[in-house]
């Protein structure tokens, strides 16, 4: 029952909402233009906020959605649960209907947070609101969330295998944020609302 809820979650990560929401909204798929990654931001780039907010949301939920269905079969004070999180994170980052080739995983992150631990995933996600309307980068506050996740988290749970599953969340995020990364020291990183073009439909 447990693999299978681990399985399931992974599946539900798989969910696009960037690409699903910009088809049903007759927006340019996100893989085509900005970064080309299917995420809330570069959605926000094709010009459509509707697009990036429902985006938000559902990567966000599916998240969520996890953590609660391995509390379901699970009870062995959370190891469950955030294993399915991190099944659902994992979904998002590497989605097997687009080729394994998905998004950064900040808005699942933080739904797996906020369905776990709700301090926790409030407080990172006032650091990524308070980092990104300092730098208005969006990268940079989602860096600043990732890092502060295991840290806050170790605080309140003292689960160490817990720990490590958001450790490994966190060093996956950073490592998909390289390019980011390398485009910040570089002084090259676009802003938050910084708009592109999306090509035709």
């Amino acid at each position: 029952m447990i693999a299978l809820a681990i399985a399931g979650s992974y599946l539900l990560g798989s969910v696009s909402f960037a690409v699903l929401v910009s088809r049903l909204l007759h927006q340019a798929d996100p893989r085509t233009y900005g970064s080309g990654n299917p995420g809330a931001t570069n959605v926000l780039r094709g010009g459509s906020r509707l697009a990036a907010l429902l985006t938000l949301v559902g990567d966000a939920a599916k998240g969520a959605a996890a953590v609660w269905l391995g509390g379901q079969v699970g009870d062995d004070g959370g190891l469950v649960a955030i294993a399915c999180g991190a099944a659902a994170f994992a979904g998002h980052v590497f989605p097997l209907f687009l080729r394994f080739r998905g998004g950064k995983g900040v808005a699942t992150f933080l739904g797996v947070l906020l369905a776990f631990q709700p301090w926790v995933g409030l407080a990172c996600c006032a650091i990524w609101l308070g980092v990104a309307a300092a730098s208005r980068y969006s990268s940079l506050a989602s860096l600043s969330a990732a890092i502060a996740a295991p840290v806050l988290l170790g605080l309140v749970d003292e689960q160490r295998a817990v720990l490590g599953v958001v450790l490994a969340m966190t060093a996956l995020m950073v490592w998909r944020h390289r390019a980011n990364i390398a485009k910040l020291r570089a002084g090259t990183e676009a802003r938050i609302g910084a708009t592109q073009a999306a090509p035709p439909k």
